[in-house]
């Protein structure tokens, strides 16, 4: 995989676009750090992919709140006591 900072993607955008579908990806930095991704689309591909990202993203996105859950103890919680904490949100966004 490719990393392309900023600065050349805006100077060098031309040759990227051109290398892109041979690369198949490619990552944009910004200091050093990852920002965004280049991927090559096409009409026929367009969907599937933004389906996939998405449900990378959800997976991902799960995965942190099931980390967070065990760090904060929540995930021995009973059904009764969820149940409990959601109750209280609502009255609380009521008020």
């Amino acid at each position: 995989m490719k990393f392309v900072t900023v600065r050349d993607f805006r100077t060098e955008s031309a040759n990227i676009w051109k290398t892109l579908p041979k690369e198949q990806e490619m990552v944009i930095t910004n200091n050093g750090k990852p920002v965004a991704l280049l991927t090559p689309l096409t009409d026929k591909t367009l969907e599937e992919t933004l389906s996939a990202v998405r449900s990378a993203k959800a997976i991902n996105a799960v995965k942190i709140l099931q980390q967070q859950s065990v760090k904060n103890g929540t995930d021995k919680m009973t059904l009764e006591e969820i149940n409990d904490e959601i109750k209280k949100a609502r009255k609380e966004r009521k008020n």
